[in-house]
């Protein structure tokens, strides 16, 4: 068989278990679950970090945050880092990003400095500046009419379909495109325009931008006319095509918006369920119970169960919506005749507390919801439906897919290769390394939090840097996490032991790139 194409499909912020392969028992997803159905399905598949831009730039690099140095939503991945586009490009594959790319900024607003002015001189930061445009996912190069062009290659990708933002609100060649469709694209994306509805979900929004109009259909589009143009060619492809759904603000237009009824769905996992809250989670009820809670933002706030069911319900109609396009693009790849020679994955980027002990979006709470993501591999080679319940990572993405391409990874890759998972073993790694480091003080935190968790077959331990209190759950006795054991006892030697272990995977996990030249 010659060397296989890539069909990368990727989610913005979709918990592990939506989906209806996963067991979901209302949202519908048949045509992820298809890939599921002709693949191995990970189901113990974590992030490297549960935020959008430091583990996209982990799943680009096969690196740690703290290796490649987009350590938190904010910073940009350097061009002097190399990815796995990067070698599949150099190895003769064509590669285009069609959707949600974020390791960059795309906000256009400026951070919130960690140190004053004052406390730094004339030189402000450790490295020079480096004089590279790292504006390119900027709103400000979107602004015109005309087609923003990027200079080529952008991370290894030698084509760019550009979506930024979330929900209604994305920007981008997106936002251009829509505009050459409509004079009212402005008006559509004012949420003071919104179609009436009777929800009280906080960032619910009820778009009035058309489905046909709507970003996961632009996505779709372009992904198909992608194929469509490589459909003749012999050089293989990688599509990596990123929806920026379901990510909040809760936006589904047209019959996804009320497509599920919020009175279907079941929040399993109140509050109260948790025996000793920890202190984060504690200020968060503590702001919600005073009516003081900030839930217009992108920060992790408490909600009741009216507004819980209500975002459960919209995410599930952002989720079929995407679900729709998949579809429609795994029917063009048939069409095309590449199937047969096609690898599809199916991923996501963090989940969403979306519920669990009354939290919604994500934050430091290092809960599997926003940690544990699904990860679903269908390769030509053997469509046989599989279950792997390999301990596995967005770093080892990388590794695996540029072993699959039959190319050789560069020094400094961390990640491991799933080809043998993906065949069957479940054998991989007995722990893993979550990396969480904040932007700036919140939920309770007096600092901004730096936060590592390992997580073991039977257990989750977290540490908060400089705090005297973190956390450990039995995961087998107690799967919920209700119940920190942090303080019990009975386990001070598996906090101890599992504490060494997570030593261990940090000293392992340093960057070892760039590799001796020469003896000293």
């Amino acid at each position: 068989m010659s060397r296989p194409n890539f069909l990368f499909f990727i989610t913005d912020q979709q918990r592990a278990d939506y989906l209806g392969c996963a067991g979901h028992p209302i949202v519908r997803t048949p045509n992820i679950d298809s890939i599921a159905a002709a693949g191995t399905r990970f189901d113990r598949f974590y992030v490297a970090s549960p935020v959008c831009m430091p583990n996209r730039a982990s799943l680009l690099t096969g690196r740690f945050p703290t290796a490649h140095g987009l350590r938190h939503n904010g910073c940009d991945l350097s061009y002097r880092a190399n990815t796995f586009t990067d070698v599949l490009r150099a190895g003769g594959y064509k590669t285009a990003l069609i959707g949600k790319s974020h390791v960059q900024p795309m906000t256009g607003i400026d951070s919130q400095k960690r140190y004053k002015p004052d406390d730094v001189g004339a030189i402000k930061e450790a490295w020079k500046d480096d004089p590279s445009d790292y504006d390119n996912e900027d709103p400000s190069r979107y602004a015109s009419n005309e087609k923003y062009e990027f200079k080529l290659p952008y991370y290894g990708y030698d084509h760019v379909d550009m979506v930024t933002g979330h929900g209604d609100q994305c920007n981008g060649h997106y936002y251009q495109w829509l505009k050459s469709k409509t004079n009212q694209a402005d008006i559509w994306r004012d949420h003071k325009n919104q179609l009436a509805h009777d929800y009280v979900c906080p960032q619910a929004v009820r778009t009035p931008i058309p489905e046909e109009l709507y970003p996961t259909s632009f996505i779709r589009d372009r992904a198909i006319d992608y194929i469509d143009s490589v459909k003749n060619d012999d050089q293989p492809f990688f599509a990596f095509v990123s929806f920026p759904d379901p990510h909040h603000p809760f936006t589904p237009p047209g019959k996804y918006w009320d497509m599920y009824d919020p009175k279907d769905f079941h929040p399993r996992l109140p509050y109260e369920a948790h025996k000793n809250p920890t202190p984060p989670m504690r200020w968060l009820h503590d702001h919600w119970i005073k009516g003081t809670r900030q839930a217009q933002t992108q920060e992790a706030f408490m909600a009741d169960e009216r507004e819980t069911r209500e975002a459960m319900a919209l995410s599930c109609g952002m989720i079929t919506m995407i679900d729709d396009a998949i579809g429609a693009v795994i029917d063009a790849l048939k069409a095309s005749g590449k199937y047969e020679n096609t690898v599809i994955v199916f991923n996501s980027d963090h989940g969403d507390y979306l519920g669990d002990f009354n939290l919604m979006l994500k934050g430091a709470i290092m809960l599997d919801s926003i940690n544990r993501v699904s990860f679903i591999w269908s390769d030509p080679e053997d469509r046989t439906p599989r279950l792997s319940h390999a301990l596995s990572s967005t770093v080892d993405l990388a590794p695996t897919i540029i072993e699959r391409a039959g190319l050789k990874p560069y020094w400094g890759i961390q990640g491991k290769s799933l080809a043998a998972n993906v065949a069957g073993s479940h054998d991989l790694r007995d722990g893993l390394v979550v990396e969480y480091e904040d932007t700036q003080p919140r939920m309770g935190f007096e600092t901004s939090a730096v936060v590592r968790t390992l997580i073991t077959a039977g257990h989750r331990l977290t540490l908060y840097k400089g705090l005297s209190w973190g956390e450990l759950y039995d995961r087998r006795a107690d799967p919920d996490e209700t119940h920190n054991l942090w303080d019990d006892a009975s386990h001070a030697a598996v906090r101890a032991r599992l504490t060494e272990q997570l030593v261990q995977e940090l000293i392992e996990n340093v960057d070892k790139s760039p590799h001796a030249r020469r003896r000293a």
